[in-house]
């Protein structure tokens, strides 16, 4: 796969996000209430998922902030 090439987008359920980013299931939606994380979108009346760009970003801004930190 070519580096210029982006990765397509798929949506994430509550576990795949968790596994994804290391978070606990109530640290993630605190941090949803706090808008410190992206918003999940509703994909069914009772499902709701993360699109994973979104979640990428937010694991970028992450990384780059410890990075500044120090």
């Amino acid at each position: 796969m070519f580096a210029d090439t982006p990765s397509p987008i798929v949506l994430l359920r509550c576990k795949a996000v968790l596994q994804r980013t290391g978070l606990t299931r109530s640290c993630l939606y605190a941090l949803v209430f706090k808008s410190a994380f992206p918003r999940p979108v509703k994909i069914t009346a009772k499902a709701v998922a993360w699109p994973s760009d979104q979640v990428d970003a937010w694991m970028a801004e992450r990384i780059a902030a410890s990075k500044s930190d120090s």
